[in-house]
């Protein structure tokens, strides 16, 4: 794991135990690597609840309750899919904060309006409204994927340290 990877692990696991958080992660095109690196800092099951893999879009509708019209008329690559992903994963949980991510890494899958590289986050705190972002990535699928993990890991963060 690289430096910045273990510098974020290690800020999330700061600010959860200051806080007494509960994380619960939603991911798609990361494949579960947000919560391997929350997960890197020993001690992480005090403030790691949960994580879901929901690669599918059946996934995403049985797991955490992501609508189907969501996904038919947004897609799984949406602001709107990633703010219900987020929701979901606290729905689901007993965590308190949660993130989301759903993107196309690639190489293929990518089309005009969303080429390889867009990513959708979301983050949630129990009982608010999602924040829910898009960013555009460059690189292949493995650069694609640390990028969004990076990106989501200090979204994460800044939530975390809002938390009175």
């Amino acid at each position: 794991m690289d430096v910045e990877l273990i510098t974020l692990s290690e800020a999330i696991a700061a600010s959860c135990r200051q806080r007494r958080l509960l994380i619960a992660t939603a991911e798609s095109c990361t494949g579960g690597w947000a919560a391997q690196v929350i997960t890197h800092t020993a001690g992480s099951s005090a403030w790691f609840e949960r994580g879901f893999v929901t690669y599918s879009n059946e996934a995403k509708v049985e797991m955490l309750g992501v609508r189907p019209q969501t996904l038919e008329i947004f897609g799984a690559v949406s602001l709107e899919t990633a703010g219900e992903m987020a929701a979901g994963a606290l729905n689901n949980s007993r965590a308190m904060i949660s993130l989301a991510i759903t993107g196309i890494a690639g190489p293929t899958g990518g089309s005009p309006g969303k080429p390889v590289g867009t990513v959708c986050f979301a983050w949630c705190m129990k009982d608010h409204a999602p924040s829910c972002q898009h960013r555009l990535f460059a690189g292949d699928r493995e650069a694609i994927r640390h990028q969004a993990v990076i990106y989501a890991l200090t979204g994460l963060v800044a939530l975390a340290n809002s938390v009175p």
